[in-house]
C-alpha cells in the first residue's frame, strides 16, 4: 500500500460488478465522490449496488455520504443479501 492509497473491499454482488475482491485506489475522497468514480469504473454500480449497501470504514459502520475515506483506510461494500 502506497502512503496515499486505501483498500476498498467487495462482497457479494459488488464483485459481481467489479470481478474482483478488492482494489487500491486513491484517497482521501468522500464516499459520495468513491461513488462516482466506482460508477464510472463499473458502469451501473452506483444503482445497482452501491446505494443499497452496507459499508464499513475501518470495521466501523457508517451511513451517509459525506464520510471522508482517508488514506490508510480499509472500506467495505456490503451489498443486501437476500434468502432463496
Amino acid at each position: 500500500m502506497t502512503v496515499d492509497t486505501f483498500k476498498i473491499l467487495y462482497f457479494a454482488g459488488a464483485t459481481d460488478y467489479t470481478k474482483r475482491d478488492e482494489e487500491m485506489l486513491t484517497g482521501p475522497i468522500r464516499l459520495r465522490e468513491l461513488w462516482d468514480t466506482l460508477d464510472e469504473k463499473y458502469r451501473g454500480i452506483k444503482e445497482g449496488i452501491l446505494l443499497a449497501s452496507m459499508v464499513t470504514v475501518n470495521f466501523e459502520y457508517v451511513e451517509g455520504l459525506d464520510w471522508m475515506v482517508k488514506p490508510g483506510d480499509e472500506v467495505a461494500i456490503i451489498p443486501p443479501v437476500s434468502a432463496g
